[in-house]
């Protein structure tokens, strides 16, 4: 019993192996406690290191086992964390080189938007100091006015006359040839400087000065109209005269603020258009000159669809006489060739047969002199 004990607390110490092996090796001792001798402490001692050793190759055996297929989960797990990684890694920088390529585009885009609102710019500064110049404008206008002539179709020398003189009452800028000998004349001449001004203003005191001077300027410029002359001649000039403003933006200020200086104008038979109504007005007028063409056209093929008809008739006429003449004619052949051969046949029928019928009696050499007396 103390042998036991003894060799249980030395595998204990030496191998620290679990109390479940001390009972199989104390089981042991008992059934060997019979024997007539007992068996030696050092034989013992390293039987049960041998059997120590086996259990402990066993664990050893099951926790490189368990080791292996938890390192091949593991493997397994990382591979597929590997690939998963790689995805992402290939979509952030596929997302990378979309931004980059996004924002490098962008970056162009506003360069070259800031360098249209430089051109913006200088254009606008270049357009409002060629504005502040009196004669630049009303060149302005002009190309603005011919723009939309060529727009509406018109033709100088055909449609319209630039810069003509007329009899005592001046020389406006455009005068278009409507049908029946008429003219309708139009002005570009139109006052900017204070309207500029308006424009550029510092402040609310110096905006109304000026606008309400450009309101004079237009009132004004609707009044010297007015003294031009340019609808005394009645039987030759529409009633009304074009003033041609070369700005939307303008035309619309002048609505919007002086709405009685239009109302005045119209009063005095002048018609304030901006590029967009002065097309409007030029095409009812093309379609008025094309109506009219289209109906003197009409009247002269009428004219001429009627000398025609009376030609015909007497074509017809003649025509008829000669087909009666045509008609007599082929009735006095038909009566040639049929009455009048008939009797100048049956003469010859009856010589014929009596020169059958008589033969010896009748010389041959006497019978064509007989026939020619």
């Amino acid at each position: 019993m103390v042998i036991a004990v003894v060799l249980g607390l030395v595998g204990a110490c030496l191998l620290g192996c679990g109390a479940g092996a001390m009972v199989v090796w104390a089981g042991q001792v008992r059934s060997r406690r019979e024997l007539p001798q007992p068996p030696d402490s050092s034989e013992l001692v390293a039987r049960l290191l041998e059997a120590n050793r086996a259990l402990l190759e066993q664990d050893r055996l099951r926790a490189t086992s368990e080791l292996d297929g938890k390192k091949g989960l593991i493997d397994q797990q990382l591979v597929s964390m590997t690939g998963e990684l790689g995805k992402v890694s290939d979509l952030v920088r596929e997302l990378e080189h979309d931004r980059h390529k996004a924002f490098g585009a962008l970056t162009n885009e506003l360069q070259r938007q800031h360098e249209g609102l430089n051109a913006l710019s200088e254009h606008t500064h270049q357009l409002r100091e060629a504005l502040a110049n009196s004669r630049v404008r009303g060149q302005w206008g002009e190309r603005m006015a011919e723009d939309v002539l060529q727009l509406a179709g018109f033709l100088e020398g055909v449609n319209y006359r630039k810069q003509a003189t007329l009899a005592g009452a001046g020389r406006p800028d455009y005068t278009f040839l409507l049908p029946n000998g008429l003219v309708m004349h139009m002005d570009v001449k139109f006052p900017l400087d204070n309207y500029v001004r308006y424009l550029e203003a510092a402040n609310d005191v110096e905006r109304a000065r000026h606008r309400d001077q450009f309101l004079r300027d237009v009132r004004d410029r609707v009044k010297e109209l007015t003294t031009r002359g340019y609808l005394d001649a009645a039987d030759e000039t529409v009633d009304c005269l074009l003033l041609f403003i070369p700005n939307e933006q303008v035309y619309s200020f002048v609505q919007e603020n002086d709405r009685d200086a239009i109302d005045d104008a119209m009063r005095h038979k002048i018609v304030l258009c901006s590029p967009l109504t002065l097309y409007a007005v030029l095409a009812v007028v093309r379609q008025a000159v094309d109506n009219f063409r289209l109906e003197r056209t009409s009247n002269e093929i009428l004219g001429l669809l009627r000398e025609f008809s009376l030609q015909w008739e007497k074509y017809a006429t003649q025509l008829d006489r000669v087909q009666q003449r045509f008609d007599g004619v082929a009735k006095e052949y038909s009566a040639l060739m049929t009455t009048r051969h008939r009797a100048l046949q049956r003469p010859l029928d009856k010589i014929d047969s009596l020169r059958l019928e008589e033969p010896a009696l009748v010389d041959p050499e006497i019978v064509p002199l007989a026939l020619e007396a």
